[in-house]
């Protein structure tokens, strides 16, 4: 079977030309709408990591950075992965389908960058 329009019609892309998107998303939102956005993805990436303690012992602890796609609810659509530890895979797949925060546009572009040394 073909694939639906709408899906062909999209750009497939990779994770440095999603990041540079996040990127600029994110820093089109200021103010209290920032501090409102980096609580929510605090509260969204703390759910999954401890989604994921508890599944698996959590031994490497390697930055990662896991890139979503928000749709206008703020329902995670697509991601996109830097990183190959178990934490990272399993914070990618808690993710996927979760509400992470209210956008101001659709499709929004948002990245958790995770590293245990900063």
């Amino acid at each position: 079977q073909a694939a639906p329009a709408a899906a062909a019609a999209e750009p497939a892309l990779e994770y440095f030309d999603a990041k540079k998107l996040a990127d600029a998303d994110e820093a089109s939102v200021t103010g209290p709408a920032h501090d409102a956005m980096l609580a929510d993805q605090r509260k969204l990436l703390d759910a999954a990591v401890e989604a994921c303690a508890q599944f698996n012992k959590v031994s490497d602890f390697t930055a990662f950075t896991v890139v979503m796609r928000l749709d206008a609810d703020g329902r995670v659509q697509k991601t996109w992965r830097e990183g190959m530890s178990p934490l990272a895979l399993c914070v990618q797949g808690q993710v996927r389908g979760k509400i992470a925060f209210v956008p101001p546009k659709a499709p929004f572009y948002s990245a958790l960058e995770v590293s245990f040394t900063k």
